[in-house]
């Protein structure tokens, strides 16, 4: 029973420490982005997602240097479930958002989400340690 304990809250840590990067993220994104009225390309607004995706993970690792779960069975767990909880918060945070009246950002969606939370989830499986 402990070790389920264990597992479940080293993925919670997991899931946490990518949501609070993607929040601070958005968060920076949305007041980088307010005097500008035009939306890049699709492919080069995932392009700059993944990349600051993984320059969050390396900060994240110099951070935490060592990963909340301890198995390599749990690290690739983690990175197939992590960025679609993380991307799933984040359309969860648009769908708030857009209710409220508030504009969007790309990040507010699954897909962008998703793959911000996938590149600092590889980036962080493939530096920390």
């Amino acid at each position: 029973m402990q070790f389920l304990f264990e597992l479940l809250f080293q993925f919670v840590g997991e899931i946490l420490l990518q949501v609070i990067f993607e929040a601070m993220a958005e968060l920076g994104l949305r007041s980088a982005a307010a005097p500008f009225n035009r939306r890049p390309n699709p492919w080069l607004a995932a392009l700059g997602y993944a990349l600051f995706g993984a320059l969050s993970g390396g900060l994240s690792v110099l951070v935490f240097p060592a990963l909340f779960i301890d198995s390599p069975e749990g690290r690739f767990a983690n990175l197939l479930l992590t960025p679609v909880l993380a991307g799933a918060a984040m359309a969860l945070l648009g769908a708030w958002r857009r209710r409220r009246g508030q504009a969007l950002i790309r990040l507010d969606r699954f897909a962008y989400g998703y793959l911000f939370a996938l590149s600092m989830a590889l980036t962080r499986w493939a530096l920390a340690d």
